[in-house]
């Protein structure tokens, strides 16, 4: 919808939103890729001067456009963005704006789009066209409040709101296929038909990125890993292959919450995540795993260790949820198969013929004829 004017064109500045539990790309529509990836994450402590702040590279509240929402936050500071984030404060809470992939915390996603307008963009919102996704199960209720907040508070010439699955089918240049969407908190299988998403037939299982740290750290902490972040280290020295790390930790830090030091642990082993865990493709097999390279990695505190089967065992519960002791949740083959299943028999062929892999967690190496083969 638009304010009665006609866009079309790459002569337009439109803007594009793409959110998720993990993170939000803000970016131009002609480019490739986005500008910036905020974390989905913010800051809030309090501000000893009783003023509403936004800081990300210390921004402020820009005072000729007071922020109606900050009258009953009045005493509240907001850290955005990486570099302001993972700064050590006394006091400062972490939370999340989303929740299931849809907003829910609306005050601290207003600060997240100032902070996108005026250090990213660094436009006025007045002049850019926005397209923003949306999951595939957003309410009506949040779709009109996201729509009347670009609108009125940030006067947006046209407002365009779409289904991230549609937009992963389109990015891949198909407008009919299955999107298999695996984030931070759930991989789903959305069929999309004719740039349309069928949604009788979305099957969601909690099993994401989330849950692979959940499980990381279990096995981390299992072995005796030491997680401290590199915020608490001052100095390490080298050690040898599985030898216990030694370090001093930094003096004189402000009392953090547990909120925070949680957050900075987690991103240890987000790192620990990205950089040692493969998919095989072909199902799990030790014999397989043992003829494979290990991986070596090494841990803020200087422990460091050459990682073999666990680096495939861990991810390999996508696909084979049994392989953890108590887990009955969906592997991906199975909501691939469940939702396709769910879809009329006429276009089930097109489904399976067109599967569109998205989501951070696909980002492990998982290769697409993993799914069909567990």
């Amino acid at each position: 919808m638009s304010a009665g004017m006609l866009y079309g064109g790459d002569e337009i500045g439109a803007l594009v939103f793409d959110g998720g539990h993990y993170s939000l790309r803000v970016g131009y529509a002609q480019e490739d890729t986005p500008k910036a990836e905020i974390p989905a994450v913010v800051g809030i402590g309090e501000d000893a001067n009783g003023m509403a702040v936004l800081e990300g590279e210390a921004m402020e509240v820009d005072e000729k456009k007071p922020d109606p929402s900050s009258i009953n936050q009045s005493n509240k500071k907001y850290y955005i963005d990486t570099t302001s984030l993972c700064v050590p404060r006394q006091g400062v809470e972490v939370a999340s704006y989303m929740k299931e992939c849809m907003i829910d915390d609306w005050d601290v996603f207003e600060k997240v789009l100032d902070y996108s307008y005026k250090k990213i963009i660094q436009s006025e919102s007045e002049f850019h066209p926005v397209l923003m996704s949306e999951a595939p199960w957003n309410v009506r209720l949040k779709r009109e409040k996201l729509t009347e907040l670009m609108f009125e508070k940030y006067s947006v010439p046209a407002f365009f709101l779409v289904k991230n699955a549609v937009l992963a089918a389109f990015a891949n240049g198909r407008s009919t296929g299955l999107v298999v969407d695996s984030g931070a908190t759930h991989t789903t299988a959305v069929p999309v038909l004719d740039g349309y998403v069928l949604g009788q037939a979305i099957v969601k299982s909690p099993l994401g990125g989330d849950y692979i740290s959940m499980q990381c750290t279990k096995y981390l902490e299992e072995n005796d890993v030491d997680l401290s972040p590199s915020y608490m280290v001052s100095g390490k020295e080298a050690v040898k292959e599985r030898e216990k790390p030694r370090w001093t930790k930094r003096r004189n830090l402000p009392e953090v919450t547990r909120s925070w030091h949680n957050y900075m642990v987690r991103k240890v082993v987000q790192d620990y995540q990205a950089t040692a865990l493969q998919v095989l493709e072909t199902p799990f097999d030790d014999k397989i795993v043992a003829n494979i390279p290990t991986v070596h990695y090494e841990f803020p505190t200087g422990y460091n260790q050459d990682f073999g089967a666990e680096r495939f065992r861990i991810p390999e519960a996508l696909f084979d949820p049994s392989m953890v002791r108590g887990n009955t949740m969906l592997g991906v083959s199975h909501i691939v198969t469940t939702s396709v299943g769910m879809c009329d028999v006429d276009v089930r062929p097109s489904l399976y013929g067109s599967v569109v892999i998205t989501g951070g967690n696909s980002l492990h190496q998982v290769q697409n004829n993993t799914i069909l083969m567990t």
